[in-house]
């Protein structure tokens, strides 16, 4: 399963409608050109580190992660938690999307490394204008060392 083009933002969401919210906002914001959404934290490392399906992809990490912390199989946490602790994926930016409010969620994402903690709000535009400023903060105003 080799890339032609390489792959901008990950977009890890196991509900169908916030992704394609997600993906809307972004096409919108122009973001979306090179998006890809995997639907599950064990498909989000298997693109990273090129396992399994995508042992093969020859296109580098992607510039920027929005990461659903409550998803089957791996969860938004496990992945977070591999991301910042290898070498070679640790400065992905990594944006948590998530519906949890929990203080402990928010305090353990920060502790793993997590770039910015964002809870879902409950509207559909909301939902839209957050994930479009979001990705256009930082894909187009933060500066990366990559």
């Amino acid at each position: 399963m080799a890339e032609i083009e390489p792959v901008e933002i990950l977009l890890v969401e196991d509900n169908p409608m916030d992704a394609e919210l997600a993906t809307r906002a972004l096409k919108k914001g122009g973001l979306a050109n090179s998006m890809l959404w995997v639907k599950d934290g064990q498909e989000a490392l298997d693109y990273l580190f090129h396992r399994e399906a995508y042992s093969e992809r020859t296109a580098g990490l992607p510039r920027l992660v929005f990461l659903d912390l409550k998803m089957p199989r791996v969860d938004g946490m496990e992945v977070l938690k591999a991301v910042k602790a290898d070498p070679r994926t640790r400065r992905i930016p990594i944006v948590v999307m998530t519906s949890s409010q929990e203080d402990r969620d928010l305090i353990q994402t920060y502790d793993l490394g997590v770039n910015s903690y964002v809870v879902k709000p409950l509207d559909f535009n909301s939902v839209a204008e957050v994930v479009r400023q979001a990705g256009y903060y930082w894909l187009a105003i933060n500066r990366s060392p990559r």
